[in-house]
């Protein structure tokens, strides 16, 4: 089977839940199949070859774009296409599609996210069926974003957005080939826009065999893990700093909250000031902070999909405290595998009760772990998708 995947990032080093997905399906097709990589790399990094993508038979990577330039923004608000689209829409993206098409044949096109259905006529002149990875459903997590904006402006935004975005799923939800998402509720919510669409679950994951190895050390931390250039994990991050922390900080008063992500935002970088918070940009191992932590925390209040941050804690047999919405979607037990914090107040009790890392601690350390290697391990997804993918290519619709 040869396979066209195609991407609005560079997954690696795979330091982010977008990255991640990508990183270990794309890796799961090409110990399976002959697969082409064509992705947008990334400005200041170094761009991933062979040594780094060793399974990819083919790699072609294109420079980014410019995002949210002045001219990318009047037309994601004026223009028919929304924002997130036009972000990601370049000539030499066109030219680099068009040249691989016209090089070989492929058996399956996979669009890493909707953000890249402004190629679908170029990917589409080869004759093999198109099939999106749905990261989140994006016109969701941005209604979300409009909840909580911080002005006028971005509600007005995210409102043209959504519903630009919407239309988008909608079209999309009825031509293209199939659909994989990251939970059940993801798509029933889909099927119920589009009962004839294709639709595959193919939850997110953690590497279990590496987060095995997760050494031990003096736990003093609370930890928080994600991208923190992304909206809903500055607000995240933020929100517990200046309304939970304090109060944490003062019973628990040799804890440090560890902020740990990529390309931090000023308002995340500003955290640093706060007593014993550690704002660490990105972590190369991120195993040693999991080594050291209390808990780990995910205090997300907008955004969508599934979080990696949680399995992947579990998977280092660190126990989770979360928002409902942060464990939106996971096979999660509450007080079991997981314990959550409906509300600001929630925190200190739900932390305190892990303080003392005993029956409580342990308990719900082994369930978590035991859940990730069960359900959520990369190896087991990576075969599930690629069993998808080969059943729809067998049955056409």
């Amino acid at each position: 089977m040869r396979i066209l995947f195609v991407s609005p990032r560079q997954c690696w080093p795979p330091l982010s839940g977008a990255k991640l997905r990508e990183y270990y399906f794309a890796r799961a097709l090409g110990e399976r199949a002959e697969l082409t990589h064509v992705f947008f790399s990334q400005a200041g990094a170094r761009t991933p070859g062979a040594a780094e993508l060793p399974f990819c038979r083919k790699i072609v990577p294109v420079p980014a774009p410019r995002f949210y330039t002045p001219g990318k923004i009047v037309r994601g608000l004026l223009g028919r296409q929304a924002l997130p689209l036009v972000n990601y829409t370049s000539d030499g993206m066109k030219a680099a599609l068009a040249a691989v098409m016209a090089a070989e044949r492929f058996d399956l096109v996979h669009a890493d996210s909707i953000h890249m259905a402004a190629y679908e006529p170029i990917l589409r002149r080869g004759g093999a069926p198109v099939v999106y990875d749905w990261h989140n459903i994006e016109s969701e997590a941005m209604r979300r974003y409009g909840a909580n904006a911080p002005s006028a402006a971005h509600k007005v935004y995210a409102s043209v957005t959504a519903r630009r975005l919407e239309a988008l799923e909608k079209e999309l939800l009825r031509s293209a080939a199939g659909h994989v998402v990251c939970s059940e509720r993801e798509r029933e919510k889909l099927l119920g826009i589009a009962p004839g669409a294709r639709i595959a679950t193919i939850e997110n994951g953690a590497d279990a065999r590496f987060f095995r190895e997760t050494p031990a050390g003096e736990r003093r931390r609370i930890l928080f893990v994600g991208s923190m250039s992304y909206h809903a994990n500055i607000e995240a991050a933020v929100g517990f700093t200046r309304t939970a922390w304090p109060g944490i900080r003062e019973r628990f008063p040799g804890w440090r909250l560890t902020l740990a992500g990529a390309d931090p935002a000023p308002a995340v970088l500003a955290l640093r000031a706060e007593a014993n918070v550690e704002v660490t940009g990105t972590v190369e191992d991120i195993r040693p902070l999991y080594g050291e932590a209390i808990a780990a925390i995910v205090p997300l209040r907008t955004g969508g999909g599934t979080r990696l941050k949680i399995l992947e804690a579990m998977a280092a047999g660190v126990p989770v405290v979360s928002t409902p919405l942060g464990a939106e979607g996971l096979a999660v037990s509450p007080g079991v595998d997981i314990l959550i914090a409906e509300k600001d107040g929630d925190w200190l009790p739900q932390l305190a009760a892990l303080s003392a890392q005993g029956d409580l601690w342990n308990r719900l350390a082994e369930a978590g772990r035991r859940l990730v290697t069960a359900r959520y391990d990369w190896e087991a997804l990576g075969q599930a998708l690629y069993e998808t993918y080969c059943r729809w290519l067998w049955t056409p619709r």
